[in-house]
């Protein structure tokens, strides 16, 4: 049995906490969240420092703000403690290799919550893509999109300094995410940032983002956006046969509809499918959450190593992310060289961009 040590315990601390339980090789041991004030069976720590120094827990989950995940990833690795951290798993490319280098030094494991992976619809996807059936990958596009309200103001994803950035990498990352385990990696990288409507500083609204595999001539691009006005995912996977189409994603809430996948293969005398052509499977359960953990304690307990979402998963997605933000403050840079004749108050603009 593996104690269990949770460090942030809102929404998806409580949530993770039941998944680990259900896998019955865990045991909850302590929690720690300086805002959590109700009544709880399991026992409460006074600091996060009392969990990462607890000899009898075997495994932390960070499910605190963005902020904490770098840094108590490291203290944790160090103390020799499996971790299971959410996304992101820090703020920066170079964040992500001290990660790298410190859980090299460590002899336990270490997993992201990349949990969209463990849908049963992306599975599929992914069995079908590795089956050869349909050809290689031609191109992706992901949509993910969410609207946010006034309360999104006042909590810590609306300051840069505790979220490390916005949409991208509240929400986006996850498709990216998809992208990489889909398609493979894209060493080519374009992108727009904007920051339109909420206007907070160093908080992106929008991103669109092209990437491209040079080798293979894949191509994806991503529309991540919290000016959406309603949930949306949408995930297409274009093949040289055919082609998968996920609309929607099962989720607790039901915010984001059916998690409804197209399938369909063209037909051998001619590269085209029809209507006729499509077989459509809506996926009634959501099991990710347990079967993401269960991943994380079977590699642990078997000592093999960690499939999905590790950290090299994670550092291949900080790399496209690090593009993303690069182009936009190169974006930023040029305007500011153009806008020498402008008023300073539209230079001071640019500033804060770069």
């Amino acid at each position: 049995m593996l104690n269990l040590g949770v460090i942030g315990f809102g929404k998806m601390g409580a949530l993770r906490a039941q998944a680990f339980e259900r896998t019955k090789t865990c045991k909850i041991h302590k929690i720690y969240d300086p805002f959590f004030q109700e009544e709880t069976s399991y026992e409460k720590a006074t600091c996060q420092e009392e969990i990462l120094d607890d000899p009898s827990i075997d495994l932390i989950v960070l499910s605190g703000p963005n902020s904490l995940n770098f840094p108590t990833t490291i203290e944790a690795l160090k103390r020799q403690k499996h971790v299971f951290c959410e996304k992101p798993p820090c703020f920066t490319l170079e964040e992500m290799k001290k990660i790298r280098s410190q859980e090299s030094k460590s002899s336990t494991k270490l997993m992201y919550g990349f949990n969209h992976r463990h849908h049963q619809a992306i599975q599929k996807m992914k069995t079908l893509i590795g089956s050869e059936n349909y050809g290689k990958v031609l191109w992706m596009r992901g949509r993910y999109g969410k609207s946010v309200d006034e309360s999104y103001l006042t909590s810590w994803r609306a300051k840069k300094q505790e979220a490390g950035g916005g949409i991208l990498l509240d929400q986006g990352i996850h498709m990216l995410d998809l992208f990489l385990y889909l398609g493979g990696e894209f060493d080519d990288v374009k992108a727009f940032v904007s920051n339109l409507y909420w206007k907070l500083e160093g908080i992106e609204d929008n991103v669109f983002a092209i990437m491209k595999n040079s080798n293979t001539g894949c191509v994806a691009s991503l529309h991540s956006t919290m000016t959406q006005w309603r949930h949306l995912f949408s995930l297409e996977v274009f093949l040289e046969r055919g082609y998968l189409v996920l609309n929607g994603l099962k989720t607790s809430s039901g915010t984001y509809g059916k998690e409804e996948l197209t399938i369909a293969k063209n037909r051998s005398q001619a590269p085209a499918a029809t209507w006729e052509d499509e077989e459509k499977i809506t996926y009634e359960t959501d099991d990710s959450w347990y079967e993401e953990a269960k991943h994380f304690v079977d590699s642990i307990t078997n000592d093999t190593p960690v499939q999905i979402g590790n950290s090299h998963d994670a550092l291949k997605v900080m790399e496209i992310i690090e593009r993303i933000y690069q182009n936009e403050r190169q974006e930023a840079k040029e305007l500011y060289t153009n806008l020498k004749a402008y008023p300073r108050e539209q230079r001071e603009s640019y500033d804060k961009r770069l």
